[in-house]
């Protein structure tokens, strides 16, 4: 697995696709029991992996993963050959600090934008990522939302030049909401209630 760094003598990593893919996997999954990262979907792959192959399959060329809690059991674990991995020291203090993370390492990249997805919403598929991936414009003022029947959720694509402005507002759980609604006249709705649903796994399923 490729991790965040120079190589042995120093030179700078290549360029990065325009819009690169990050997966928010960090927190504990107090309520879940457990690592939502580690948790096993019904297809067989671990929810981390399945995101990944989401933004992958959905056409982001590059992909970056911010773990948190037991970080050292998803590295071993879950098969993320090809992605960045990043750690968030402090993960308990919500997702907010693992976007902040996320965007400071991509910071140092010459990444334009980036699609953003959670570890817990396998109802999000590839195609959701392509039809984002498809509507987004203005290369690094970029600022896009799946809406389902109106709500925002995810994907959400961030142009660089919102990335700190929405470093300054996400803090807790909140993430990127606060920024996008104060934004809200540039933020661009793409509906994908036809063929994603971004419900969070908040609990195990019932047996």
């Amino acid at each position: 697995m490729i991790r965040v760094g120079a190589d042995p003598v120093g030179r700078r990593r290549a360029p990065l696709s325009a819009i690169v893919g990050l997966v928010l996997a960090a927190g504990g999954g107090r309520r879940y029991g457990g690592p939502k990262a580690l948790v096993r979907h019904e297809d067989g792959r671990l929810l981390v992996e399945r995101a990944v192959a989401t933004l992958r399959d959905g056409g982001c060329t590059r992909i970056w993963v911010v773990l948190g809690a037991e970080s050292g059991r998803v590295r071993d674990e879950a098969q993320l050959d090809g992605a960045e991995l990043l750690d968030n020291p402090t993960w308990k203090s919500g997702m907010g600090s693992s976007l902040r993370v996320g965007l400071a390492a991509l910071a140092e990249t010459d990444a334009q934008a980036v699609a953003v997805l959670l570890v817990d919403t396998p109802g999000i598929g590839p195609e959701a990522v392509t039809r984002l991936l498809a509507a987004a414009s203005g290369g690094s003022r970029a600022l896009l939302t799946a809406t389902y029947k109106g709500r925002r959720g995810h994907p959400v694509i961030l142009g660089r030049d919102h990335w700190p402005g929405v470093t300054t507002l996400a803090t807790a759980d909140v993430g990127a909401r606060a920024y996008l609604v104060a934004h809200a006249g540039e933020v661009q709705g793409v509906p994908c209630e036809d063929i994603a649903d971004d419900t969070d796994l908040d609990v195990p399923p019932e047996r």
